[in-house]
């Protein structure tokens, strides 16, 4: 991929050129393709009271309403007229395993570039941004308030955030702490890259998903998936801080590596199905730009074909 191609990077420049090229990214492209004040990203319920429509497959159960379903004697589902005000939160995971990266960036470097596109694509007049900052040492968290001024603060905390050469990132703590914080409906983004066992985080955003719109954004380095044949190579556990030599020139270790990383993958895949939450995966070798672009697209095809079908029925 050559330089033009390749998507902006936010290492070796200070937090303040790091936020300004993420505004003028999401700005100049995102911005651009996914127009549509309440469109993309956004397209989640609103709390005002709508229609009664006849259920179909796929409707959120939460929506149905009982007494119309009595009186009809089929189920029916609520229609909720969205809010003028819109209220969005990031959850970012800065543990120790965010740190890494053999790419374009490390993957805290595209946390931080994901945190920054969901807010400025939502940050819309009267909307307010908050966010939850999950590191070893517990979460921070930031309110929800509107205007550019807190935007880019609340951004700015997130890039300045120390990094700590080991410890567990408890994901399942902090998405319950924002359950308790964020009391009024919204969109919320979960940034990590889920490395720690589901089973901790799996309930928690399920909890989450059943007040909100979650979407959950998996960071991903290509180096987790397989490794490469370097020979001797030195690996440490961010949660431990230990070291471990690997004969990488091993074909049978490679192929066992690529093996164990792909069932972890697909048991992060089923957890997240399981909570109920949209899965976006960016990667540190590809332009998360256009993966953020083919997401959103698909995911406004996915509504817009599913209130067609309720129209020809």
């Amino acid at each position: 991929m050559t330089a033009t191609n390749a998507p902006p990077r936010t290492v070796h420049t200070g937090p303040d050129e790091v936020l300004r090229r993420l505004d003028l990214a999401v700005a100049h492209k995102l911005d651009g393709l996914l127009h549509g004040e309440y469109q993309g990203l956004v397209p989640g319920h609103g709390s005002e009271l709508g229609e009664t429509r006849g259920y179909h497959p796929g409707d959120d159960v939460r929506r149905i309403d009982w007494n119309v379903t009595a009186r009809m004697v089929a189920p029916h589902v609520r229609e909720t007229i969205a809010d003028r005000e819109l209220e969005t939160w990031a959850l970012v995971d800065v543990g120790p395993s965010m740190d890494f990266g053999t790419a374009f960036c490390e993957k805290r470097d595209l946390a931080v570039s994901a945190a920054a596109a969901v807010g400025f694509l939502t940050a819309r007049t009267g909307n307010r941004f908050g966010t939850v900052i999950a590191g070893p040492d517990g979460a921070e968290v930031v309110p929800a308030r509107g205007g550019r001024n807190h935007l880019m603060s609340t951004l700015h905390r997130v890039v300045i955030q120390p990094r700590a050469e080991s410890g567990h990132v408890d994901l399942g703590a902090a998405a319950d702490r924002l359950s308790v914080t964020a009391r009024r409906r919204g969109l919320v983004a979960v940034v990590s890259d889920f490395l720690t066992d589901p089973e901790e985080w799996t309930r928690p955003l399920r909890r989450l998903a059943a007040r909100h719109e979650v979407i959950a954004i998996e960071i991903i380095d290509p180096r987790e998936l397989e490794l490469p044949d370097v020979g001797i190579l030195s690996v440490v556990d961010p949660a431990t801080g230990r070291t471990r030599e690997v004969a990488t020139s091993s074909k049978k270790l490679r192929s066992r590596y690529a093996a164990a990383a792909a069932e972890q993958r697909r048991a992060v895949r089923d957890a997240l199905r399981t909570a109920g939450v949209d899965h976006l995966v960016l990667r540190t070798d590809r332009d998360w730009l256009l993966d953020i672009v083919r997401f959103v697209t698909e995911r406004r095809a996915r509504v817009h074909a599913r209130r067609s079908g309720w129209g020809a029925r």
